[in-house]
């Protein structure tokens, strides 16, 4: 699929706000809520458009604690990768993961209800696995910024 310029808008304003009207995001990038909705379905039907979430803000509970956690495995294998990703996939608390290269083999991005929540979900996701050699906790004390928007610019389809 082709993007133009006014897609690019059009998804980057998806991204930071999909609960406006076709008419709103309309007056936005300069089209009717009609070419709107079509490219909406276009971008859907392609696969471009994964699904609409909504987001909850952070500064409603002040207990939530953020961690990145690095994580070293003992073996390399498909298998024993693949069992790892199935565990943390299903844990609601991790928000992001991760496979990097370099000294770590994994970066977590957790989510939890507080310090005894965090060691819990630490203790469950990490220190009982089986795979996982050591891993590091790096707690964020400002999140200065969070998402997961992808910049439209950067798409190559």
């Amino acid at each position: 699929m082709k993007l133009d310029e006014i897609d690019h808008l059009l998804l980057d304003e998806l991204q930071t706000d999909a609960s406006r009207t076709l008419r709103e995001l309309g007056e936005v990038v300069g089209l009717s809520p009609s070419a709107v909705q079509r490219r909406m379905e276009r971008y859907r039907t392609s696969g471009l458009l994964a699904r609409t979430s909504a987001v909850l803000d952070p500064k409603v509970s002040h207990d939530l604690v953020y961690a990145v956690c690095l994580v070293a495995v003992e073996r390399e294998s498909p298998r024993l990768h693949d069992a790892f990703q199935r565990k943390l996939l299903a844990a609601p608390e991790v928000q992001q993961l991760y496979v990097v290269s370099g000294e770590w083999d994994y970066v977590v991005v957790l989510t939890t209800s507080g310090m005894a929540h965090h060691k819990e979900v630490s203790e469950r996701l990490l220190t009982e696995a089986l795979n996982v050699r050591r891993y590091s906790t790096l707690f964020v004390l400002n999140p200065i910024r969070t998402g997961t928007a992808i910049p439209a610019r950067a798409l190559k389809l």
